[in-house]
């Protein structure tokens, strides 16, 4: 038996190509919308996807303010920090973070579905989430993407 066939091909660092990625996030559920920002910045939309490595492309999210909820999560959900101090437990809306901090929301749920270890603090690096229409990375030239054409 030939067992040189049944090795597995991991890219170098020098063979992976990444490319700036560029997302309207008005009008899209939130949910959706962060699974498929997770599956981008992982790279697991390319063919040489590798689960220890960051394979994934660069992603910057416009419009987060103009995010959707689906049914009653917009008044019943509850973001929960705590402040350090006794009796610190401080909690939020969707509604009041849209006002305050609308990137907040979309990078705590993308966040979310990233793998917990050190990888993930190295692929979220890779994210900008910016509030209105406007971004300041024109220079890397980033190609809009049609979500629906992923997965």
């Amino acid at each position: 038996m030939n067992t040189q066939s049944y090795k597995t091909a991991t890219p170098s660092k020098s063979a992976i190509e990444k490319k700036w990625v560029l997302i309207d996030a008005e009008n899209e559920t939130l949910g959706r919308l962060s699974s498929k920002i997770a599956y981008i910045l992982r790279g697991k939309n390319k063919p040489h996807f590798s689960p220890h490595m960051d394979c994934g492309d660069n992603v910057v999210v416009i419009n987060a303010s103009k995010i959707n909820f689906t049914g009653k999560k917009m008044t019943d959900k509850v973001y929960v920090r705590h402040t350090g101090y006794p009796g610190g437990q401080r909690f939020r809306t969707p509604k009041e973070l849209l006002v305050k901090k609308p990137c907040f929301i979309v990078e705590h749920a993308v966040k979310g579905m990233l793998p917990k270890n050190k990888l993930a603090n190295q692929l979220f690096r890779n994210l900008r989430v910016f509030e209105g229409p406007e971004h300041n990375l024109e220079a890397q030239k980033p190609v809009k993407i049609n979500l629906n054409e992923i997965k």
